[in-house]
């Protein structure tokens, strides 16, 4: 889907004749897979795109597929800029209910795509962190790539299997 912006140029010269230049553009905003935009708002100095999400129903605790909606849940990812303007996207995607009744999980949320389970950034964002960070190299980047460091425990726990390296 996308936005439509009227833009509106009013030339002095032609104004005398009645005439006002007007131009009608159609952008499309891509996302990633299963994204759909809904709408785009210029609040508070940031772009804001409303978008719904159709990620995968599989349960993450057995696996099995799920029909049954529990609820809607809103997600806000920091995205990349759109024109030098600093972009949150706001996903409403499903929270759905496991009826397995082996499973320990009742409900869980859809996944998507561009970003992971409990990320506050989508994909993009968090790759060109991290190669910024490889890039940047020293200390910064001993931050920013340690697998074990301190935020990225908190945001992605299940993601972490090395301890945490010895800092002095």
């Amino acid at each position: 889907m996308g936005s439509a912006s009227l833009f509106v140029l009013d030339f002095p010269w032609l104004a005398c004749f009645g005439i006002i230049w007007r131009m009608t553009k159609t952008t499309k905003l891509a996302f990633g897979p299963g994204i759909f935009v809904q709408g785009v708002a210029f609040r508070g100095n940031r772009w804001v795109v409303s978008a719904e999400g159709k990620g995968s129903r599989s349960c993450p605790g057995c696996g099995e597929a799920s029909g049954s909606r529990h609820s809607w849940q809103m997600r806000r990812l920091q995205e990349l800029p759109i024109q030098g303007v600093p972009t949150t996207l706001e996903i409403r995607s499903g929270r759905w209910r496991c009826r397995n009744e082996q499973c320990a999980r009742k409900t869980f949320a859809e996944t998507l795509v561009i970003a992971l389970p409990s990320a506050r950034k989508t994909r993009r964002v968090a790759e060109l962190v991290r190669l910024f960070g490889h890039s940047a190299g020293g200390r910064v980047s001993e931050r920013l790539l340690t697998p074990g460091n301190a935020c990225q425990r908190q945001r992605h726990p299940a993601a972490i299997e090395e301890p945490c390296p010895e800092t002095s």
